[in-house]
């Protein structure tokens, strides 16, 4: 208990302007960071030119060592962003069509794989069923038992689809990571290269996201970094390294919150696709949903938001942006499991945008 205590006082948060070059900055209050539910927090806000970093809590327990403001994260299923982005890129260098079928480029893998599109496996309206509901999690010791196991996307693909699936393709939506594994392995079918060559040749180095790292099985977070945690049957864990090959092209991205910004600064800016394929990204794979290609949004009460946010267990990510890219907002936290984050993380998130 005296963690928690320390963690619930040290709630001051850390905070440094960084001059663009050419324009102003100024440096604004922290925007109710330390606010956040979490043990550490971090966040990039972006203001018209105007950038703030800062950091919240600890970035371990037992310590008190500050969260570096600029520290690296696990950022989940942000990677499907990144995912989705190389798939329209190949898209518009006519390599393949959103309405080519999963059979087309993976013969054989998926059961009715003739009759579910790209597209579908892109905004989750596939129907296949989610492999992380095959596979052991915290709190129970047979997902401490497999730490450190390296597992393989056909390996994830092929225990996802000995389950039936979850409806017909067609116009329902239901969130499966298994549709980020076959697109992974779509990337690789289409360029001869895995996916994570193609966002780093396509992405990361183009972008100089020099913060961001696809692991595959290495369990090692590079740089500065707070530590996360995750239940157990015996209180929390320190989950900091792990064989994160369990999350592929699904959420295996590690990155940082300056990182995450100017991605989708990028993207949202129009640097990355296309117009056509950018307006695409945007549509919802259903009636009033709010996820298109990879891309998800949220309204605040000045507007819409897009970006995407990530849970790799000890870690969770949240990436948005005005569509206009002239203010956006990215925040990691190290979760406390008492506490959800997501509604304190939605109120910093519209004050940062919105205040």
């Amino acid at each position: 208990m005296a963690y928690w205590a320390k963690v619930a006082a040290f709630t001051t948060a850390i905070a440094i302007a960084v001059a663009v070059p050419g324009l102003a900055v100024a440096v604004p209050a922290d925007h109710g960071l330390g606010d956040v539910a979490g043990i550490g927090k971090l966040a990039e806000v972006r203001d018209r030119g105007a950038v703030w970093r800062g950091s919240s809590g600890i970035a371990e327990l037992g310590t008190d060592r500050p969260v570096p403001v600029g520290g690296s994260f696990r950022a989940g299923s942000v990677t499907k962003t990144f995912v989705a982005t190389v798939v329209l890129q190949l898209v518009g260098e006519r390599r393949m069509r959103l309405e080519d079928s999963v059979e087309r480029w993976l013969p054989g893998v998926v059961p009715n794989g003739e009759n579910i599109t790209v597209r579908q496996l892109l905004n989750h309206t596939s129907g296949l069923y989610d492999f992380v509901r095959t596979i052991p999690f915290p709190p129970g010791q047979a997902f401490f038992d497999n730490r450190w196991r390296t597992w393989t996307a056909p390996e994830m693909i092929a225990q996802a689809l000995a389950n039936p699936p979850m409806f017909e393709p067609g116009p329902q939506y239901s969130y499966s990571n298994t549709n980020y594994l076959l697109l992974g392995e779509v990337i690789e079918k289409v360029t001869g290269h895995t996916y994570a060559t193609e966002i780093r040749r396509r992405l990361i180095r183009p972008l100089r996201l020099t913060g961001t790292t696809l692991p595959g099985t290495s369990p090692y977070i590079p740089g500065p970094h707070p530590h996360g945690y995750v239940p157990s049957e015996h209180g929390l864990v320190d989950l900091t390294e792990w064989n994160p090959s369990v999350l592929g092209a699904a959420g295996e991205l590690i990155s940082t919150t300056h990182d995450l910004n100017a991605f989708f600064a990028a993207l949202l800016g129009g640097r990355l696709l296309k117009p056509r394929l950018l307006a695409e990204m945007k549509q919802p794979g259903t009636k009033d949903g709010h996820y298109g290609l990879g891309l998800s949004w949220n309204e605040t009460s000045c507007g819409r938001v897009y970006g995407n946010d990530g849970d790799a267990l000890a870690y969770q990510a949240y990436a948005f942006a005005t569509e206009d890219t002239r203010h956006q907002v990215t925040v990691a936290v190290t979760p406390d499991f008492q506490t959800d984050p997501d509604a304190s993380v939605k109120a910093f998130i519209e004050k940062a945008i919105c205040s």
